[in-house]
């Protein structure tokens, strides 16, 4: 009965194995195909890319990150206008219409 339980178990760990070794490998070439730096079992790079082509990469993503920073200011700053017309009370918004359709003397 012992080697009959090892016959039905035994495929099904094989499969286990081959399906966790498949994804490993897989994992890694995305990682690599990405241009991720592989990593050790302590989660440091095993060969970190220094090159030209890395460095030009985070020089482009600085200014996109301080362009979009500045977008991101503004459109703070315009939100907080809308906000200030919409929780104010209506009379004293149309009060302040009224006064810039008057002829200024």
């Amino acid at each position: 009965m012992n080697l009959e339980v090892l016959n039905t178990i035994a495929p099904i760990v094989t499969m286990v194995g081959i399906a966790g070794i498949g994804g490993w490998v897989f994992t890694t070439w995305l990682r690599v195909k990405n241009g991720y730096p592989l990593e050790n079992s302590w989660g440091k790079a095993v060969y970190p890319k220094t090159g030209d082509e890395a460095m030009e990469r985070v020089k482009l993503i600085s200014q996109e990150n301080a362009q979009l920073r500045a977008e991101l200011g503004s459109v703070k700053d315009r939100l907080a206008v809308i906000e200030r017309i919409v929780t104010d009370e209506s009379h004293r918004v149309a009060a302040e219409i009224e006064a810039l359709r008057r002829p200024a003397n």
